[in-house]
């Protein structure tokens, strides 16, 4: 078996707000200096809700099992597909269905809601299964 893939995120997969308590978002914005941090904010029933403060772009790989919801709080948010790419302004949403390949960029400080199963490996079933991100399968940029 492969060594882990050390990847260059903040991702945090504690749960910071019980039910009942009020999510307050600006804070976490404005106390975040990591270029690429992924927090869980809240569960609701199996899945959870990630907040996403970002600059840069993330690996491509793909969750074998699990859809993925992005939703654009603030900046622009980039979702590379094979194929071809979709990019998203503020109050706009996007589904990445379980099993396509795929990879995410924000050319500006960006805010963005996720919403995905709780037991989703953030970084892709590869980091699942001990392996490297599926740099096999990349697409030529």
């Amino acid at each position: 078996m492969s060594e882990p893939v050390a990847y260059p995120y903040e991702t945090r997969l504690n749960i910071l707000y019980p039910h009942l308590a009020v999510v307050d978002l600006q804070p976490l914005i404005d106390a975040c200096q990591f270029q690429w941090y992924n927090q869980t904010l809240c569960k609701v029933n199996d899945s959870v809700v990630r907040l996403g403060v970002m600059q840069g772009e993330y690996h491509w790989h793909q969750h074998d099992a699990d859809d993925e919801f992005f939703y654009v709080v603030e900046g622009q948010f980039i979702i590379d597909l094979e194929g071809r790419s979709v990019t998203l302004g503020p109050r706009q949403g996007f589904v990445v269905p379980r099993g396509v390949l795929h990879r995410t960029r924000a050319p500006v400080r960006s805010v963005i809601l996720m919403v995905e199963t709780a037991s989703i490996v953030p970084t892709g079933d590869a980091a699942r299964r001990g392996g490297g991100h599926p740099s096999s399968r990349r697409r030529a940029d």
